[in-house]
């Protein structure tokens, strides 16, 4: 027998480990139904017109499997709705339904900014990240990152030396990745927190880094970007970010080295030129509830001053967006954008018109689905029909 909270997290998990249903759908179910159990309810009963286009719901078993083995490694699950989901993630219009917390889950609640760039990055690069993360550590900020090669390990190990860091990682808690950071996981979920959507026993691939990428700009105040190169990843985060109402900063690079041309380009858009953990500091409210997404009143933005004699920078904040469209609308709009050849996310989202979030939160359904395929490269290409 199961105590009833358990019961309600074994529900809340089923749901979003059943192919099909995505987070603007899961929350949907929820809000029309009442309850995660009677949402639950209706489709085993088929009573639902999402039924039809779902897969099986994922067995009960399969789901306490999942749970008993998170918590012998010790690990949390967290689930949108309930008491100790981050806050800052939960106002987001496509928040995970789930999360799975290896360490101290009540740190996602903390103040923190993001840290992302570059794999391939340079000395100076490395210095600058592991510096920003310890001095921001040193002023009670902590930094969420990635756990990938270059900036975001010297981000991780950098706020460790002063406090403590969230690795936020695309796979299963068990699947530690890229392998030569197995140890340093393992350190950060023993003073930090690790933390993911996807199930144990998940070994990343291409199409999981997007939702990687939506924890680390949907827990962070601000997103920091050192050597971003024109085409990185580390500039669909940042992107992700603005759309999701935080502050962006920018560490400038030189100009002929490739590696900062992307991070170079932010700063020309408008981001806040960060030098040292002031810039950031600055910028940032003194409390997650002073943040503009939970009512407080707006705070006034500084950009960048205007060139000599030229015009004054844009604010890289975009304008109040429009009305989001209906999902429906949305979902037809990327489909007759996608191909059998393989297109840039980043080209959809700017054809689409729409924002990053919303445009990934289709297309993630659409992974789902099958119909779909998240390729290296940030990459995506439509699946042939089954023969």
């Amino acid at each position: 027998m199961t105590h009833p909270d358990a019961e309600t997290a074994l529900a809340c998990l089923r749901l979003a480990r059943t192919d099909g249903i995505g987070p603007v759908s899961y929350r949907k179910l929820i809000r029309t139904h009442g309850s995660v159990e009677a949402a639950l309810a209706m489709l085993e009963r088929g009573a639902t017109r999402i039924s039809r286009t779902i897969g099986p719901l994922c067995p009960r078993d399969d789901a306490l499997r999942e749970l008993e083995r998170l918590h012998a490694m010790g690990g949390t699950l967290l689930t949108h709705g309930q008491p100790g989901y981050p806050a800052l993630l939960a106002a987001l219009p496509d928040a995970p339904p789930v999360l799975s917390v290896l360490g101290d889950a009540t740190l996602l609640c903390a103040r923190m900014v993001g840290i992302v760039g570059g794999r391939n990055a340079s000395s100076g690069g490395l210095r600058m990240a592991e510096s920003l993360a310890a001095l921001l550590a040193a002023h009670g900020v902590h930094t969420v990152s990635g756990l990938a090669r270059g900036i975001d390990g010297a981000a991780h190990r950098g706020a460790m030396t002063a406090g403590r860091t969230v690795a936020a990682i695309a796979g299963g808690l068990d699947c530690p990745y890229p392998p030569e950071h197995a140890a340093l996981q393992a350190e950060i979920a023993r003073t930090g927190a690790v933390v993911t959507e996807a199930a144990l026993g998940t070994v990343p691939q291409a199409r999981h880094f997007p939702r990687r990428n939506r924890l680390i700009a949907g827990l962070g105040l601000g997103c920091v970007v050192v050597e971003a190169a024109l085409r990185s990843g580390s500039l669909i985060t940042a992107r992700m970010a603005l759309d999701y109402g935080r502050t962006l900063f920018a560490v400038p690079g030189s100009p002929l080295d490739p590696r900062c041309r992307g991070s170079n380009d932010l700063l020309r858009q408008g981001a806040v030129v960060t030098e040292t953990e002031r810039d950031i500091l600055r910028e940032l409210p003194e409390t997650i509830e002073e943040n503009d997404l939970f009512g407080a009143p707006p705070r006034p933005v500084r950009h960048n001053a205007a060139p000599s004699g030229g015009q004054a920078l844009a604010p890289l904040r975009p304008d109040p967006a429009p009305p989001p469209p209906a999902q429906g609308d949305l979902h037809e709009m990327v489909e007759g954008f996608l191909s059998f050849t393989p297109s840039p996310v980043d080209d959809l989202v700017r054809r689409c018109q729409f924002s990053t979030a919303a445009v990934l939160t289709v297309l993630s359904e659409m992974e789902i689905a099958g119909t779909i395929e998240f390729l290296a490269g940030d990459l995506v290409v439509r699946r042939p029909p089954p023969a």
